[in-house]
């Protein structure tokens, strides 16, 4: 009932954000009382307020959260690596304070966005900028990533050409840097069809990406795991138990180049 309700005002805190408000502000505002009197109490025990910030929403505020794409993505692909151990890894677009992050406490992680990146002071993260949508000149890997990001390519929001192939080219290029017998990470929203929101994102069927030429002559799926509308993380799962379940879900895909 509860998860109902939140899911019927979702598109009004949607709205309301993009017109640059914050619900969550606003519902803070309950706590003002006990704000005040915490204040108060703390004047009256001879405290001194230098600088005043009135933080109300922490009083409801959980430790953290543990669920979502990107905590269970990169959490759980970072896991991946480092249980196949790959001679050498590439990653594409993902997170640098999330997913690169994870990976390169361990180990040496090769980076490439279409954006700049500021040089590290952190030895195990090794960055270039390239644009996917083009033949790279990286050579071959025995081990790729690309997570929630592919779905950005040829959308022009992160500086790149518009290409409304964008995605599909992003693939090929992707899946001609992987070795045979190497592993390839990748994840993107899924939901109840092929979208396009402008400019955004794109949101794909559980199923499109295996229809891409490139995917299925020279990739076999070898395990599915994805993330439901809650935030919720389903392990090693069919494509097919994610169909129809999720409106805007993440689908994460390990394929293992067979030619």
């Amino acid at each position: 009932m509860r998860s109902a309700i939140k899911s019927l005002f979702r598109p009004f805190a949607l709205l309301l954000r993009r017109l640059g408000f914050d619900p969550g502000v606003i519902l803070s505002f309950k706590h003002y009382p006990l704000y005040k009197k915490q204040k108060k109490e703390w004047l009256k025990s001879g405290g001194k307020i230098t600088h005043t910030y009135m933080l109300l929403s922490d009083y409801s505020d959980k430790a953290g959260s543990a669920k979502g794409h990107y905590f269970h993505q990169d959490l759980l692909v970072a896991n991946f690596i480092f249980e196949n151990n790959p001679p050498r890894h590439i990653d594409v677009g993902s997170r640098i304070d999330g997913f690169v992050a994870h990976v390169a406490s361990f180990r040496k992680i090769e980076v490439i966005d279409i954006r700049p990146l500021a040089k590290s002071e952190h030895a195990n993260i090794e960055f270039r900028q390239g644009d996917l949508m083009n033949p790279t000149d990286v050579g071959m890997t025995e081990s790729l990533s690309c997570l929630h990001a592919i779905e950005h390519f040829g959308l022009g929001r992160y500086g790149d050409p518009i290409d409304v192939n964008g995605h599909k080219k992003g693939i090929d290029n992707l899946i001609k840097l992987v070795k045979k017998g190497g592993r390839f990470y990748i994840s993107f929203p899924i939901g109840q069809d092929d979208e396009v929101h402008f400019n955004a994102h794109r949101v794909f069927h559980p199923k499109s990406i295996l229809s891409i030429p490139s995917v299925s002559k020279n990739m076999r799926l070898v395990r599915f795991d994805f993330i439901d509308d809650n935030g919720d993380l389903h392990l090693d799962a069919s494509t097919d138990d994610a169909v129809g379940k999720t409106r805007f879900g993440c689908g994460i895909y390990t394929f293992e180049k067979i030619v």
